[in-house]
């Protein structure tokens, strides 16, 4: 499971203020919290000011890059801001989060990808807006996958997220999700899987134990990456325990790891 940490984000007040007042320490705590949680890569938003984005991004990825050695997956809704932080990228292992099924954005931003070989997001929803369920969301991922296709991007360093809505306003979309993870990694060989699980949560009650339990649903139809909070110790144990029940932790080895580093129970106080 490749875990995409997502806590230095601008929509957070106190992450948008870091990057404005250029709290560098602040960020770097941040970055290595997460690194040290087991974060695959590390996510950096800075659109909360979208006139300033290209310089922010391109401010906090740097940080980043000085902070840990876990890449960084550079989150931006512009071609210009993904083009600023790939100036001072350095570092050959890079994510791009996002693209999408929109024949424009699929333009601006795959040949990007395609040049500098990266990994990319693209979420499965297209001019039309968020998917309706199943049929859609299929549909959009086969256009996706076509034109990555085509701009020279590998079936393997894309990552489709079928766009988990909250259980809260739309539950018959729970598992219209659960169903296009199968299906996508059935139908399209290669293609990664990704998504942000804790949307499922939103407006309820306790959002973890609703969290843990849609990934481990998600996990089981094989989904193989995640947007999470790595320091979210309960969320982190519910990755290495439902992936050591679907049979993909041999031996579980890596449930075993985790415990003995102390990774699945609460932190001592």
């Amino acid at each position: 499971m490749l875990i995409i940490a997502e806590r230095i984000n601008a929509t957070r007040k106190r992450i948008a203020r870091a990057i404005a007042e250029r709290d560098d320490a602040y960020l770097a705590r941040e970055a290595r919290r997460q690194a040290e949680a087991g974060a695959d890569f590390i996510d950096v938003n800075a659109g909360s000011d979208p006139a300033k984005e290209a310089e922010n991004l391109k401010w906090a990825v740097g940080v980043v890059q000085q902070s840990v050695d876990v890449p960084v997956c550079i989150d931006s809704a512009s071609a210009e801001g993904f083009l600023a932080a790939l100036e001072i990228v350095n570092r050959d292992n890079i994510m791009l989060n996002s693209v999408n099924g929109e024949e424009r954005r699929m333009k601006e931003i795959l040949p990007i990808a395609a040049c500098c070989g990266a990994r990319l997001v693209g979420l499965v929803m297209d001019e039309r807006g968020l998917p309706a369920g199943l049929d859609d969301r299929l549909e959009i991922a086969g256009k996706m996958v076509k034109a990555a296709e085509q701009a020279g991007i590998a079936a393997d360093k894309l990552y489709l997220d079928p766009c988990v809505q909250p259980l809260s306003t739309n539950p018959e979309q729970t598992e219209a999700v659960v169903e296009s993870v199968r299906r996508i990694m059935a139908e399209f060989p290669g293609v990664h899987t990704t998504c942000g699980a804790s949307n499922i949560s939103f407006g309820l009650p306790y959002r973890s134990v609703l969290n843990r339990a849609y990934l481990a649903f998600l996990i089981r139809a094989g989904l193989d990456s995640v947007i999470l909070d790595p320091t979210e110790r309960d969320v982190m144990a519910t990755v290495y325990a439902a992936e050591a029940l679907c049979g993909k932790d041999e031996y579980c080895m890596n449930y075993i790891s985790a415990e003995r580093a102390g990774k699945l129970r609460p932190k001592a106080e």
